[in-house]
């Protein structure tokens, strides 16, 4: 693994320990990391297999939910909004945002409500609460996981955009 990659992967694993401290609900750095690494690590294997395996890592931690498939496929699609945007931009992280609460509360809506209409409305309507929290937190922690790349690429590693 090079410089770029290894403080990418870093930067990354640290994010993710923040899933163990206390924090608000869903305010948290999952979706900045599969942006993160979509957008940074020039490896595109290792960019969507590294917030699956952080995921897992952390899950062993936290436990496993039945949505966790649909979580691990949300990642999978923003690790590509990253790939195919190839910078940081406020758009990408409330677009990954979207993605994360479509595809996470389908899985709770396919796994927990009754397959009509009015039970996909009910699952979306309780969960909008949820998305504030999530949307701050992908604001968050994108912006500290990209400041933190392009101080250390700077300061530190010499590593040119």
């Amino acid at each position: 693994m090079n410089k770029k990659h290894f403080i990418i992967a870093l930067i990354m694993v640290l994010a993710a320990f923040s899933r163990l401290i206390p924090h608000p609900p869903n305010f948290t750095p999952l979706t900045a990391i599969a942006l993160f690494g979509g957008i940074y690590l020039s490896d595109k294997t290792l960019a969507y297999l590294m917030p699956i395996i952080i995921m897992l890592f952390s899950d062993i931690f936290l436990g496993f939910s039945s949505i966790s498939l649909f979580v691990y496929f949300s990642f999978i699609i923003i690790s590509y909004i990253g790939i195919k945007s190839k910078k940081p931009a406020i758009q990408n992280i409330i677009l990954s945002s979207i993605v994360f609460f479509i595809v996470s509360n389908f899985g709770v809506w396919i796994l927990g409500y009754p397959k009509t209409l009015e039970g996909f409305v009910r699952c979306y309507t309780l969960a909008i609460p949820f998305f504030r929290n999530s949307l701050l937190g992908d604001l968050f922690y994108s912006g500290i996981m990209i400041l933190s790349y392009n101080l250390s690429s700077k300061y530190l590693l010499n590593i040119s955009k």
